[in-house]
C-alpha cells in the first residue's frame, strides 16, 4: 500500500478556546467563531473543543455549549469535543448534550471522549464526581455511551431522548498505550494527544493499530494526532509568534498559569534551563516557521507516522495572526497538491 503524504489527509483544529491577556472569554468565543468560520473557507475537515477546567488561559469548560455555538456560526464543518472528560460527566448527561446537538446539527456532530478529568484533583472533587472511581469505570461509560445512542436501546427504562438512534462518531482520546487499547479493542477511531504528550505517541498508535478489531462503527484503524503548529509568512515572524506558546508552556511546567501573553522578542528571563528543556520536551511535536520550513517538517512527521488525519493546535496570541497561520498551514497542503 503506498504512503499516505500530507496532501492525502484530512488537515483539522483543536481550539482550547484561549483567553488572552487583557481579554475576557466573551472576546475569546467570538475569535473562535470567526477562526471557524475561516478555516471552513478553507476546507478544515473538523473543528473540536477541549474541555479544561480551573485555567486562567482557557474558556472552553462548558464545552458542549460552546459546540453549540460554533455549529451554529458555520455551515458545514464538523464540530465536536477534544474532548469531554468522561470521568466529569454521567454518560446519560454526555448523551443527551450530544444527542441535542445532533438533533440540531445532523451529520455535523463528532464525540471525542478522555479518561483524564482534564483539570487538578482539587478541581476534578468540586466537579462532583470520584475521579479515581470514574476514570476507572471508562471503558463501562464508553459502552453505556455506544448504548443510549443505539436503536435497541428503546425498549430500556433508561432512554436517551435526544440521542437514541442518533449517528454521533465517538472517539477514544488518549495520551498513553491504555487508550489505545480500548479503542483499538472496541473497534473505534483513535486520537492522540502528541501536542503535550510525545512520550508515548508512537507506540500507542502501533499498538492501536496491531490490535484493532473491526466493528459496526469502523472497520479498519483510524489514527489522528494533535500537534502545535504556529506558521507566518517568514521563520523570523513564526518563533515571534511561538513566544505566546512558550510562555503559557512554562506557566504550566511551573504551576504559575495567566492569560496568553502577548509575544516578545526574546525569551531570556521568562525561562530557565530546566523549563526551556521541559518545554521542549513536552512540546516535541511543534512546528514552527514558514510554508516552506513547516511543510518539510510536517512532510517528514507524516512519514513516519501515517496518520490518516492531522488535527493542529496553535496558541497565538494575536486573532488575525492565528487565522494566518492556519492559511500558511493550508497552503502548504495545496502546494505538496499541485506539485
Amino acid at each position: 500500500m503506498a504512503d499516505k503524504l500530507i496532501q492525502d489527509i484530512p488537515f483539522s483544529i483543536l481550539d482550547l478556546a484561549p483567553i488572552t491577556e487583557g481579554n475576557n472569554a466573551g472576546v475569546t468565543f467570538k475569535n473562535s467563531l470567526r477562526l471557524a468560520q475561516r478555516v471552513e473557507e478553507l476546507g478544515y475537515k473538523r473543528y473540536w473543543l477541549a474541555e479544561h477546567h480551573n485555567m486562567e488561559s482557557v474558556a472552553s469548560s462548558a464545552t458542549s455549549v460552546l459546540i453549540g455555538y460554533i455549529a451554529g456560526g458555520t455551515n458545514t464543518i464538523r464540530v465536536g469535543s477534544g474532548g469531554i472528560m468522561l470521568p466529569n460527566h454521567a454518560p446519560l448527561v454526555v448523551a443527551e448534550q450530544f444527542g441535542t446537538l445532533a438533533s440540531l446539527y445532523p451529520g455535523r456532530i463528532d464525540l471525542g471522549l478522555g479518561r483524564a478529568p482534564g483539570t487538578d484533583q482539587v478541581t476534578a472533587r468540586a466537579l462532583r464526581r470520584n475521579y479515581m472511581e470514574s476514570a476507572h469505570d471508562f471503558p463501562d461509560d464508553v459502552m453505556a455511551l455506544q448504548t443510549y445512542f443505539s436503536s435497541e436501546n428503546s425498549t430500556s427504562k433508561v432512554r436517551a431522548i435526544p440521542g437514541e438512534g442518533l449517528d454521533i462518531p465517538i472517539w477514544i482520546l488518549g495520551s498513553s498505550t491504555d487508550s489505545a487499547r480500548l479503542a483499538a479493542h472496541l473497534g473505534l477511531p483513535y486520537a492522540f494527544a502528541s501536542h503535550f504528550a510525545p512520550n508515548q505517541f508512537m507506540t500507542a498508535i502501533d499498538l492501536y493499530r496491531a490490535n484493532f478489531r473491526p466493528s459496526r462503527y469502523l472497520d479498519k484503524p483510524y489514527v489522528m494526532a494533535c500537534i502545535n503548529v504556529i506558521a507566518a509568512d517568514t521563520n523570523e515572524e513564526a518563533e515571534r509568534l511561538a513566544t505566546s506558546f512558550f510562555q503559557l508552556a512554562t506557566g504550566i511546567i511551573t504551576g504559575r498559569r495567566r492569560p496568553l501573553q502577548p509575544p516578545v522578542d526574546s525569551m531570556d528571563g521568562l525561562w530557565g534551563e530546566y523549563e526551556e528543556a521541559a518545554v521542549r520536551q513536552m512540546m516535541k511535536y511543534t512546528f514552527i516557521g514558514d510554508r516552506k520550513r513547516v511543510g518539510t517538517d510536517l512532510a517528514y512527521f507524516q512519514k513516519h507516522t501515517q496518520l490518516d488525519e492531522l488535527m493542529v493546535t496553535s496558541h497565538i496570541y494575536n486573532p488575525d495572526a492565528r487565522i494566518h497561520s492556519y492559511e500558511v498551514l493550508k497552503s502548504v497542503q495545496e502546494r505538496a497538491v499541485e506539485a
